[in-house]
């Protein structure tokens, strides 16, 4: 398989060697994001019981999350009023997605267990992936190469502006 550089990778990559890092799977990558980090860490929007993070490994430019404050690995274990608010999230990332990078559409969804792919099983999270007619091509399928064509920082700041602008429409409402 060929191999392309993707440099937020190495993040991840190192976070095996040394189990005081914040990503290693014993320490709770979502929790431990303090909000004088929200820039840092990509962290779009904070609601009351969830917030918005753009995912630093992502399956397509624009690949977000929707996390609840509260950890657990159970969709059950999420009281009604967290349930509402992680999918009025997802609609205030979709409708961020659609208006800076203007996808054809969506996958949403959230791997519950390992098993299921979850990479973070202790921690419940929603991915909202924005996809394209075409994004799968022959890179990905041929040459076993994926390509992000965007800036996450740039991509960030306009989806962190576009946000603020739906908040704000939507408590005018």
């Amino acid at each position: 398989m060929e191999k392309m550089y993707s440099p937020w990778r190495e993040v991840y990559m190192e976070s095996f060697k040394d189990e005081s890092h914040p990503f290693h799977p014993a320490k709770d990558i979502f929790t431990d994001i303090p909000p004088e980090q929200d820039e840092e860490r990509y962290v779009l929007h904070r609601a009351k019981k969830s917030f918005i993070i753009m995912n630093l490994f992502p399956y397509n430019c624009g690949h977000l999350m929707v996390i609840p404050f509260k950890q657990t690995p159970e969709l059950s274990d999420l009281d009604d009023t967290t349930k509402l608010e992680i999918m009025q999230l997802t609609d205030i990332g979709i409708d961020a997605l659609r208006r800076t990078i203007h996808p054809h559409g969506f996958n949403f969804g959230v791997n519950v267990g390992r098993v299921a792919g979850g990479s973070v099983d202790s921690h419940i999270h929603f991915h909202i992936v924005p996809r394209w007619e075409g994004d799968t091509n022959f890179m990905p399928v041929v040459g076993e190469t994926k390509v992000l064509s965007n800036d996450m920082r740039r991509l960030y700041n306009e989806l962190r502006k576009a946000i603020k602008e739906i908040v704000q429409e939507k408590a005018g409402k």
